[in-house]
């Protein structure tokens, strides 16, 4: 089954508390989120917190996935580099960036990580659909794309295209954590210190880049909507 075949809603069943929404202000030290996740998952999983979407920034770093090549990271030395646990290879963390990590309890939904994934990027192409920007998915690559039909097509004659949008997420008995990114207005110079998830055919875009005048603000309303259509209510509990 192809991934844009799974149905899109990954809803918790019925009678689940909301799941908790909260946006950090300011810009979240890596290694102090990683290790707040790591807490938070371990008091989901013994039914000791809600579930939990967690909104941030982060400084300029890079991280590396369990699938991450070496070669790809083009300049060692430029930002912190993160070895984490999640899915994937290496990506660009930043300001201008939003982060979303996302800790949820699949028992109550499915666990199913193939449904799982597409529901996310389901989440972020509902997301950019708010915002008339259509992000696709590929076969081939994980995370959510925009065709750049202004430029050249590729040398295989497919249509020039950008990412906006990257997943990698690991799972802790069937709790998740880590989560999605989508570029609103980060220095997209920063990313070429990498090869972004492995793939260098392609290069990466931005919100503002595409010319919608768009805040982090802005951005957090159309998440949290499309949050809603795709996993379920939430509630807000800020820090």
């Amino acid at each position: 089954m192809k991934r844009d075949e799974i149905s899109p809603q990954f809803l918790a069943a019925s009678g689940s508390p909301p799941v908790e929404w909260r946006v950090q202000s300011g810009l979240a030290d890596y290694e102090a989120a990683v290790a707040f996740m790591e807490e938070r998952v371990a008091a989901i999983r013994a039914n000791r917190a809600d579930e939990l979407v967690w909104l941030v920034e982060h400084p300029p770093l890079y991280t590396a996935g369990t699938s991450a090549d070496e070669a790809d990271l083009l300049t060692p030395d430029r930002f912190p580099v993160h070895r984490t646990g999640r899915g994937g290879e290496y990506t660009y963390h930043g300001p201008g960036q939003r982060v979303a990590y996302v800790m949820l309890d699949l028992k109550r939904r499915s666990c199913d990580v193939r449904a799982f994934v597409s529901s996310l990027e389901s989440w972020i192409i509902d997301t950019l659909a708010e915002m008339n920007v259509k992000g696709e998915r590929r076969e081939d690559r994980v995370g959510v794309w925009v065709v750049r039909p202004e430029r050249a097509n590729m040398p295989d004659g497919s249509p020039a295209e950008d990412k906006i949008a990257a997943i990698g997420i690991r799972l802790r008995r069937w709790v998740s954590f880590h989560g999605i990114s989508i570029n609103v207005e980060p220095e997209l110079e920063h990313f070429s210190g990498i090869v972004p998830c492995g793939v260098a055919a392609h290069g990466q875009t931005s919100l503002v880049d595409l010319g919608l005048p768009v805040t982090m603000a802005d951005t957090d309303l159309h998440l949290r909507r499309a949050f809603e259509k795709n996993f379920g209510p939430t509630v807000l509990k800020n820090p």
